[in-house]
């Protein structure tokens, strides 16, 4: 099953099969129904204080992933995780979208990546 990252404010196709949102703040300037979500896990996305630190600089990118991939690691991020791993095993499609500029760098790639078994928890 594959796993694909979308940015919200792209329009919704037939193709982006369950999405699952994966920003712990709504996204500014989108409404629920516009978005098109199937789920909106906030509780997988990088704390308050990791997103601030980060702040999408590519060069913080590395460290941003390993310090995400650790609040991953535990507590109700790490629920929600194991919910996305259910999902990916049970759909034929899952989209995860997020709301960030970046598309290269933000906590949806780490996640497809982690999915895809390119990255483990730890």
């Amino acid at each position: 099953m594959a796993v694909k990252i979308k940015r919200i404010y792209e329009e919704k196709t037939a193709a982006d099969g369950l999405r699952v949102l994966v920003d712990r703040v709504w996204p500014r300037g989108i409404s629920k129904e516009a978005a098109g979500l199937d789920e909106w896990f906030k509780e997988i996305g990088p704390s308050s204080e990791l997103r601030k630190w980060f702040n999408h600089e590519d060069d913080k990118y590395p460290e941003f992933k390993r310090r995400y991939i650790e609040e991953l690691s535990g507590g109700q991020a790490r629920v929600f995780y194991d919910k996305l791993v259910e999902l990916k095993e049970e759909n034929d499609q899952l989209t995860l979208v997020y709301s960030a500029k970046n598309e290269i760098h933000n906590q949806a790639r780490v996640l497809a990546d982690l999915l895809e078994g390119k990255d483990a928890l730890k």
